[in-house]
């Protein structure tokens, strides 16, 4: 993907990595439109980011999405990057039946079924420009488990799956597939974790995909080097010490 020229949508940028990351594009080159379900903030956006579009856009409607990509489009005719960001984090307590489910089901419809939803509704844009990118959003969390969020862990798991899998049928067209895999990243998706000081902050993690993106025009998966720790665990053979620490548990995986 190249670092500039590009008309990118960002859905579910409004704060946190999508919103940083939007701005940060902007400023590099890029027409950006940035979407969410707030009109109000999406406003104060706009007046405080003169040259960013918004649209309104809620990524667990089904007929919003196809709104937005319509006028997306009709606004937009050259949109070339697609970067579905939107996504929630809701601590499950599996052992105590009944009060897990509906937390469950609209993490799977934001975090996975959004994302495929929003690439539908694009993919036949995109396939007829020259050059286009889709760039999915995973989590170190795909890779290894935090207990407290099982379906988070599990939409996360299966988002790098349909990228490599995408990747593969799209292969010998002009869209390419880029993963973006955060790790812990001091922002707002739960509450108090933008001052969690285990988490990289989030002007950190910016600046560190943005140098990936630039030096690396052909990377297919943006790992900063926080996250390799829990990306490579299972290569390295350390899988279960991982595991351990990301869950408190190191001193028990030293003994």
């Amino acid at each position: 993907m190249r670092i500039n020229g590009n008309t990118i949508f960002v859905p579910g940028a409004t704060s946190g990595i999508g919103l940083a990351l939007a701005l940060r594009l902007h400023d590099a080159g890029n027409q950006v439109i940035i979407g969410g379900r707030r009109t109000e903030l999406l406003d104060e956006i706009a007046a405080e980011h003169p040259g960013i579009d918004t649209v309104r856009i809620d990524t667990t409607d089904a007929a919003s999405i196809a709104d937005a990509a319509s006028e997306v489009i009709s606004r937009h005719p050259d949109l070339n990057v697609l970067v579905p960001m939107a996504g929630i984090m809701r601590v499950e307590d599996w052992t105590s039946p009944g009060t897990f489910l509906e937390d469950a089901e609209a993490t799977v419809t934001t975090n996975l079924l959004g994302p495929i939803r929003l690439i539908s509704a694009f993919i036949e844009h995109l396939l007829a420009q020259p050059d286009a990118t889709i760039m999915t959003v995973s989590s170190g969390l795909a890779f290894a488990p935090l207990r407290f969020t099982p379906t988070y862990n599990a939409t996360k798991a299966a988002i790098h799956q349909l990228s490599e899998t995408l990747r593969l049928q799209l292969a010998d067209s002009t869209v390419r597939v880029v993963e973006l895999v955060p790790p812990s990243v001091q922002t707002e998706l739960m509450p108090g974790h933008q001052d969690e000081p285990s988490a990289m902050p989030l002007g950190d993690y910016i600046d560190e995909t943005m140098v990936i993106l630039q030096t690396q025009p052909d990377v297919t998966e943006v790992q900063v080097e926080r996250v390799k720790f829990l990306r490579y665990g299972e290569a390295r053979g350390d899988q279960a010490q991982v595991i351990a620490v990301l869950n408190g548990f190191a001193a028990h995986a030293a003994s």
